[in-house]
């Protein structure tokens, strides 16, 4: 192998794939910035719609685009009553990832001009993404269980609507904006697989709403977006604070992956994982303490004392489960409500590879035979 092109990397690690200005990661120092500005700086005082429209347009809004932005959402929260009637044939079993790969996909029905060149069905893409695939998480929450979805609230902030629409109550002015920052902190995170996906779908210049759909199902995996889940399976099967340490060390010894802990950019603490766990201890505060908290802690202590040398340390996934636990979401809704959040982050990619389009296609090493003969099936044994 004498040149980087003939050269294998498995998963593409280290590869790059294109230029960007959306997002940074320093995986040594934990730093993480959106169009420049660090995460913690957003997480403290922007929202995830002015945070979605930095990302997408690239410069922070003024009050009155930000203004125009957030109705334009508002107004287009609601879906159509084939949408829900289609997912009212899911089956009840099928996880909520799966639901809203589909729903995602059939929006392209109704919606899909696959007009790239025009700034209004790319504005307006953008709007019908953000506002309405909250929506049909919640939707298919409510179907699942045999009920009637609960119709969004226009006088309800992005966040504070889509808990209205799970819980069917109006939430605590904290516990919407424990979610708001939630989704800021999930919005976006550079060349990941399932932004790759969203890439390469969107090279191929479909719709919007194609590649929304290609990018949840690749979140959809457990080594991708459904980590938190994991996370809050290990807490619960742990149990006590005094179980942490053999069972993590159960786990050292058969080698097994530890969900919540390790990046393949990070080799220090998340710093999305710092802020979810201050926005824990709000919520804990407030709202009542929460044992699952101890034992997260104890687990990153024993952790970090036997694996810190390594790099390895808590991800965004180990905290957010908790948060999301605190704030009444179910487990399986972890990953979609990743999903709403990176929503931006796929759509400022599709609307960035738009500007300089050039169809992927990568080559491979082929290490297969040649010129081998044909076997009849009369000569071919079991």
């Amino acid at each position: 192998m004498t040149s980087f092109a003939c050269e294998y990397r498995p998963g593409l690690e280290g590869v790059p794939v294109t230029q960007s200005s959306i997002s940074y990661v320093d995986g040594q120092q934990g730093i993480l910035e959106y169009r420049g500005i660090p995460i913690q700086e957003l997480a403290a005082k922007s929202s995830f719609l002015e945070v979605a429209y930095l990302l997408i347009w690239g410069v922070l809004p003024t009050a009155s685009e930000l203004h125009a932005f957030e109705h334009e959402i508002t107004y287009h929260r609601r879906v159509k009553y084939r949408i829900r009637d289609m997912m009212k044939c899911f089956p009840e079993s099928g996880h909520p990832m799966d639901a809203l790969q589909a729903s995602a996909a059939a929006l392209g029905l109704f919606y899909s001009r696959r007009a790239l060149d025009d700034p209004q069905y790319i504005r307006a893409a953008v709007v019908r993404l953000l506002a309405k695939i909250p929506t049909m998480v919640a939707a298919f929450q409510h179907i699942r269980k045999g009920n009637d979805p609960v119709q969004p609230r226009d006088d309800q902030n992005y966040a504070a609507n889509f808990l209205y629409m799970l819980r069917e109550q109006v939430p605590h002015e904290l516990e919407a904006r424990a979610l708001d920052v939630c989704l800021t902190l999930h919005a976006e995170h550079t060349i990941n697989a399932s932004t790759f996906a969203a890439m390469v779908t969107a090279s191929t210049l479909t719709d919007p709403y194609g590649v929304v759909a290609s990018a949840v199902g690749t979140l959809a995996g457990p080594l991708h977006g459904g980590a938190n889940e994991d996370v809050m399976q290990m807490i619960e099967q742990i149990g006590t604070v005094d179980q942490v340490e053999p069972f993590i060390e159960r786990l050292l010894v058969e080698k097994a992956r530890i969900p919540g802990f390790g990046h393949r950019v990070y080799k220090v603490k998340d710093p999305r994982a710092t802020i979810l766990q201050n926005l824990a201890k709000e919520l804990f505060a407030e709202f009542g303490a929460d044992t699952y908290y101890d034992i997260a802690v104890e687990i990153e202590r024993v952790v970090v004392e036997r694996l810190g040398h390594k790099g390895i340390y808590p991800n965004v996934d180990f905290y957010s489960g908790l948060v999301y636990r605190k704030l009444g979401i179910p487990n399986d809704l972890f990953t979609p409500v990743f999903a709403i959040a990176r929503v931006a982050g796929w759509l400022a990619h599709w609307k960035e590879q738009l500007n300089h389009n050039r169809i992927f296609r990568p080559t491979q090493i082929y290490v297969g035979g040649h010129d081998l003969p044909y076997i009849s099936i009369e000569e071919r044994t079991d």
